[in-house]
């Protein structure tokens, strides 16, 4: 008798995932502390304070950052990516308040590595923060400038790297910007200070509550479309990608992460590049809300979201449930 043993009864795909060591074992996608950066947002001042929209995410006040940190550091998130509520008064058109070497994300960054020093620092590269007018780029009769904006983004981004980070993450979505940034930089000697290209951010709805984090939502007069991606595209991010890497970019970025699984996976497959995704604050507060309402389990549902952008293809996430994940894979 001659069984057929690529078929049922001889063939059970059940049998794999009878046990849980053996479902482990034959896992094809894996989720590691190495894969998590953990976005930090700043204040001034010496405590923290709550950010609605993002349940279990504060903002740390700069005075006490180190001391406030360093118990969900312990276990081993090798990166975290900082961005700053700057005070109003601080904010202006002009945006200089951005290469302010005393800052808020400047202080940040020098404070984190005298307490950490084995610890990555991620520094956000636009003006959104530091704009009057909440957008990522100077502004001019309701329109964002490009080369001025880029011209903008130099000075600041040396200022960062002068105060000791260690890879810098242009979000801004100006043409040519990664280019110029590349020759700043090796101009200045900092040869060996990366660049992780936002390089498909979309203009999305999920921002929401990150600019309610960061204090720029109210300031917007008008939307971002102009200059971040229109969430129908799939081709022209892997032409955004490509340019950025052409010009000098280190690692790539996709953005927001959970609604572009498609782009990431495209990003991955054609150029097999560093590739890193946001779980942007909206996504993730959806599941967090969702865990608060009791509507489902929060820890689960962050693992199985995570796990499928690693199965997408990233290399690397950006997540506030950092280190959340982090503890549950430290604590098998």
């Amino acid at each position: 008798m001659i069984i057929d043993h690529s078929s049922y009864p001889a063939r059970r795909m059940r049998r794999n995932r009878s046990q849980p060591w053996l479902r482990r074992m034959v896992a094809e996608t894996h989720l590691s502390i190495d894969d998590l950066i953990w976005p930090i947002f700043i204040e001034e001042g010496s405590g923290t304070s709550e950010i609605k929209t993002l349940p279990g995410v504060v903002r740390y006040g700069i005075e006490r950052l180190a001391d406030a940190v360093a118990p969900h550091l312990k276990w081993g998130i090798p990166a975290v990516a900082l961005f700053p509520f700057t005070p109003e008064n601080k904010k202006t058109a002009s945006c200089e308040e951005a290469w302010n070497p005393d800052n808020l994300v400047c202080r940040a960054t020098r404070a984190l590595k005298k307490s950490f020093p084995n610890i990555g620092i991620i520094c956000d590269v636009a003006l959104d923060p530091y704009n009057s007018s909440g957008h990522d780029g100077l502004v001019k009769d309701n329109r964002v400038l490009n080369d001025e904006t880029v011209d903008a983004l130099v000075k600041q981004a040396l200022t960062q790297a002068q105060a000791g980070c260690d890879i810098l993450a242009p979000s801004d979505m100006m043409d040519g910007r990664i280019g110029r940034l590349r020759q700043a930089l090796d101009h200045k000697g900092f040869i060996d200070t990366a660049l992780m290209a936002y390089a498909a951010k979309y203009a999305s709805a999920f921002y929401g509550p990150f600019r309610e984090a960061v204090g720029s939502a109210g300031a917007l007069a008008f939307d971002k479309k102009t200059y971040q991606m229109d969430s129908a595209n799939t081709d022209e991010a892997l032409r955004e990608v490509a340019l950025d890497l052409d010009e000098g970019a280190d690692m790539v970025m996709v953005k927001p992460s959970l609604l572009y699984l498609d782009i990431i996976h495209r990003v991955k497959k054609k150029f097999r590049a560093p590739t890193f995704a946001y779980m942007v604050s909206g996504e993730y507060a959806m599941i967090a809300l969702a865990d608060k309402a009791g509507a489902l389990n929060g820890d689960a549902a962050l693992w199985e979201a995570h796990l499928a952008i690693k199965r997408a293809g990233a290399d690397g996430i950006l997540t506030y449930a950092a280190p959340r994940i982090a503890e549950r894979i430290s604590k098998g």
